[in-house]
């Protein structure tokens, strides 16, 4: 009888892209609510085949009240920014034109010409390595 003896290695841990972005908010508080409540509900499948058609994992919005107003932040976890940009920036799929005409109403940023929204630069950043050790 022959046995074989299998080594597994860990799986190394690979960084997800992110990108962060902050939008000011233009509209109201309720259209912008307006919009993340169709995204959860009625436009839910089409928002799910659209954020992995661009290799989203994971996508947040946050809102955040400044001395300067209300911003919106975003933050989207995603395969390959450099590659998904164009072509969402191109995209005239039905969702695709609503998104960037939505964003655009309570933003006003045009995401046909900024599609990962206003240029952002992490300037910190920090993660415990001891956490990943025990993972």
């Amino acid at each position: 009888m022959v046995t074989a003896a299998i080594k597994l290695c860990p799986l190394r841990e690979v960084p997800m892209p992110r990108v962060v972005r902050a939008f000011p908010l233009r509209s109201s508080h309720s259209e912008l609510e307006a919009f993340a409540a169709q995204m959860k509900a009625q436009r839910a499948p089409d928002a799910a085949r659209f954020f992995r058609h661009y290799g989203v994992r994971s996508e947040s919005w946050h809102l955040q009240e400044t001395p300067s107003g209300p911003w919106v932040i975003a933050v989207t976890e995603l395969d390959n920014p450099a590659e998904a940009a164009p072509r969402f920036a191109e995209a005239i799929a039905e969702f695709d034109v609503w998104f960037k005409a939505q964003v655009k109403a309570v933003t006003g940023v045009d995401l046909n010409t900024t599609p990962l929204g206003p240029p952002t630069t992490e300037v910190f950043g920090w993660s415990d390595p001891a956490s990943k050790a025990g993972q």
